[in-house]
Parts: C-alpha cells; sequence; structure tokens
C-alpha cells in the first residue's frame, strides 16, 4: 500500500508536467489517500455487497457453523463472520483487512454439493487465507487494479480528446503518445497479470494449509473436483476485479482459458498466465500427493 502511495504521486507528478498544471499532483496525492483508506476499511463490506451476501447464524445454517467453529479454534483464529450468497454456482471466498475484522462467505450451491468432509476442505482452505494474511492483500488488489485500469483510460481519453497541454511542442508531443500508448495498453495488462499471479500462488498455499490445518488432503480435492465439475455456468454477479478472490473461477469451466490443443509449450504458458486459477487437476494432483 505505501508502494502504491508512492507510484500513484509519481504518476500525477508525471502528469502534471504534461498538462502544465501542478494542481493534478495534488489530485493524484488525495485520490492515492481516500483509495488507501478506502480499500482498507470498506473494500471487503462492497464486495460482500456485489454478491449480495446474507449473513449465515447458528440457527440459520448450524452444520456450517459448527464446522468454521471448530476448524477457526483449530487453526487458533478468531471465528469469521459468515456468509451465504445466493449462488447456485459452487464457490466459496475470504475477505477482510485481518483475522480480527474477516470474513468468509460460500455460495448455496456450494452448500448443495459437499458432504461434510469436502466442506471442512473448502473452509479449512479459506481460513488458511486469513491466517496466511492473504485477505488483505487480495482485496486490496481489488481496488488497487481498477485504479490503474482508470489512470489508463484517463490517459487515452486526454489524448483522443485533445487536451494535452504540452503537445504544443510536437517532440513533447511525440514522447507523451509513446507513453499513452504503454498506459493503455501495458498497464491494465501488467496490472491484471499480477493480480493473477499474485491469486494462483496464494491458492497453491491456501491448499497445502488447508490440507495441514485438517490432516485429510482428499476432503479439499474431492471438493475441487466436485467444485470444476459443477461450474459450467458462471456466477449470476461474476466481476472480474474481484474474480481472484473465490477458491474456483466465478466465471465458470467455460469461461477458462483453453490450453489443450493449444501449439507449443509457449502457449501453454501463456494460457496459464491469463487463468484467474490454477488449473484444478493440477491442485487436486498436489493434494493427492501429500
Amino acid at each position: 500500500m505505501t508502494a502504491f502511495f508512492v507510484v500513484v504521486i509519481g504518476i500525477g507528478w508525471i502528469f502534471s508536467q504534461i498538462y502544465q498544471n501542478p494542481g493534478i499532483l495534488y489530485i493524484f496525492i488525495l485520490i492515492s489517500i481516500l483509495t488507501n483508506v478506502f480499500s482498507y476499511w470498506r473494500a471487503d463490506k462492497i464486495i460482500l455487497s456485489m454478491y449480495r451476501a446474507q449473513p449465515a447464524t447458528n440457527d440459520s445454517h448450524p452444520d456450517l457453523w459448527n464446522i468454521v467453529e471448530n476448524l477457526s479454534i483449530t487453526a487458533g483464529l478468531p471465528m469469521p463472520k459468515l456468509y451465504v450468497i445466493p449462488e447456485n454456482q459452487p464457490n466459496a471466498f475470504a475477505t477482510g483487512r485481518d483475522k480480527e475484522h474477516a470474513a468468509v462467505a460460500v455460495t448455496s450451491g456450494l452448500l448443495q454439493i459437499l458432504n461434510r468432509a469436502e466442506l471442512e476442505g473448502v473452509i479449512a482452505h479459506e481460513l488458511s487465507h486469513i491466517g496466511n494474511r492473504d485477505i488483505l492483500l487480495s482485496t486490496v488488489i481489488v481496488v488497487l487494479v481498477g485504479f490503474v485500469s482508470l489512470i489508463s483510460d484517463f490517459a487515452w481519453r486526454s489524448r483522443v480528446l485533445g487536451m494535452r497541454g504540452g503537445d504544443r511542442n510536437s517532440r513533447l508531443g511525440g514522447v507523451m503518445a509513446i507513453i499513452d500508448l504503454a498506459l493503455v495498453i501495458f498497464a491494465p495488462v501488467v496490472a491484471l497479470i499480477i493480480q493473477l499471479a499474485i491469486s494462483r500462488k496464494r491458492e497453491f498455499l491456501a491448499d497445502a494449509s488447508g490440507a495441514l490445518l485438517t490432516r485429510y488432503p482428499e476432503g479439499l480435492a474431492s471438493a475441487l473436483e466436485k467444485i470444476a465439475g459443477s461450474s459450467s455456468q458462471p456466477m449470476l454477479r461474476a466481476n472480474n476485479a474481484t474474480a481472484h478472490l473465490f477458491i474456483s473461477n466465478p466465471f465458470g469451466a467455460a469461461d477458462t482459458v483453453k490450453t489443450a490443443g493449444t501449439a507449443g509449450g509457449r502457449g501453454r504458458l501463456l494460457g496459464k498466465l491469463f487463468m484467474t486459477h490454477p488449473p484444478a487437476e493440477e491442485r487436486i494432483k498436489i493434494l493427492r500427493g501429500m
């Protein structure tokens, strides 16, 4: 978050030079501060409201409550708030800024298809995200990646609308055109790759930590098999900015980048680069090899 603050101020300084307006720098400083504060304190609540998550209690979902309570005690974590998302696709995610302010959300579809051991595996996975301090990183990424996209869009629109103050100098204008092109094309792509790379790495770690927590890797492996086999249809409110939070791709298997049939190892590597989650087969193989 500190790095983000510094980078945004740097970008603001560049734009203030391009437009020959020091006020832009002050605007970027304000935006950076507000974005950091917002992402830290409110992003988790916004994410839960996006998916219309409903609080789950011991009365409404006793089995789920009991599993989360027992595993939280085993993991040495405060019990997170529980939510159920009214979606048929089986899925789950954890969010929040720290273990004292964490939440776990599962879809109604997940509760319908998993047995107790499998549900324990999924919950252990999500609690591991909390214990491994992934939740703040994953939640903040939702806001920061969106902000990078806004910057690139701003650069492109200013070019199209001819808003440049510094473009009166043709040489400077040429340099700025190159900067615009880089921002428009590469900034969102780089932000997306960072988002997905972090997501995949932390998913593997949460799988391992979850299996260690339950001492039963087969539970999570079996759950992932069922989830992968039941996720052909996307969630009704699937969103690119939040896709990395879920245990499985919320856009469904049909939207996952296809690597089969791609010519050569480079094609397969490129395909995996843009997948929101590690391939389920790879995760299951690792779990069953433990």
